[in-house]
């Protein structure tokens, strides 16, 4: 059985495995800060509807709690350890909507449903809650395994052990932008990702993390990072990695993998 991707934009998707749905670092909002949702429509309800949701660590376009809010009563939240004490509002969120919140942190399993199984991996990048406290929260990734097994990479860069750890994928959903004109450390830019999926190896990818929110007043600023990273990542795996299935979805399209 096939896993289904649906890309809502930013690094949140929806993971359809063995009847499981799985969102990952939900964000549906039109503003976020100094942040516009410049491409692709806001999602409807349903992509909200999971039966587990995955952040992977605690900026603010990532673990946004007024995203999680929308969430139905009762559904399971798999967070960094440490994220309930380092954002004070996620408890109080739990409480008011009824999620079951669980950290996690690098090599820790979690079941949902039947047959399903959720791995926390180690990302590289800074976890922490900006710009608020030295609170710490490793960044994590998360391996979906059902009848395929799924890397969300989350918001990572580039490091030796990444295959290791990662172990052996079908799909990769990996990150090949930001938000803006310029990225920092702990990033995954087109070519960076071309080299993460060659020693990955799986049967197919979907870039995500780019093209959906920009600065306000930057639309001129270096548009191409906004715009160019999908394609440009696919042309760099057609070299790095031409055995792997790259797939570019427009915002809100499902694809069927691999």
């Amino acid at each position: 059985m096939p896993v289904e991707i649906t890309w809502w934009g930013h690094a949140a998707c929806t993971v359809e495995d063995s009847g499981v749905r799985v969102l990952t670092d939900p964000l549906f909002t039109r503003r976020l800060a100094h942040l516009r949702r410049r491409r692709g429509a806001l999602p409807p309800p349903e992509a909200a509807v999971a039966d587990v949701v995955l952040v992977s660590h605690l900026h603010a376009d990532h673990l946004h709690l007024p995203s999680l809010a929308r969430l139905a009563p009762g559904t399971r939240l798999l967070v960094p350890r440490g994220a309930r004490r380092a954002v004070p509002g996620l408890a109080r969120l739990a409480g008011q909507r009824g999620l079951a919140v669980t950290e996690t942190a690098p090599g820790e399993e979690s079941v949902v449903g039947e047959g399903v199984r959720v791995r926390a991996v180690s990302a590289r990048h800074d976890g922490r809650r900006l710009p608020f406290g030295p609170r710490l929260a490793p960044a994590l990734g998360y391996v979906v395994q059902g009848a395929a097994r799924t890397y969300f990479a989350g918001d990572t860069g580039l490091f030796d052990t990444m295959a290791e750890e990662v172990g052996p994928v079908d799909v990769a959903l990996l990150p090949v932008g930001g938000w803006g004109p310029y990225l920092g450390p702990g990033h995954l830019d087109p070519g960076r990702a071309a080299q993460a999926l060659a020693r990955l190896a799986p049967a197919a990818a979907v870039p995500v993390h780019y093209g959906t929110y920009w600065p306000v007043g930057m639309d001129a600023v270096r548009p191409h990072e906004f715009h160019a990273p999908g394609a440009e990542f696919e042309r760099l795996a057609r070299r790095l990695a031409p055995k792997v299935t790259v797939r570019v979805p427009a915002h809100g399209e499902r694809v069927r993998l691999p």
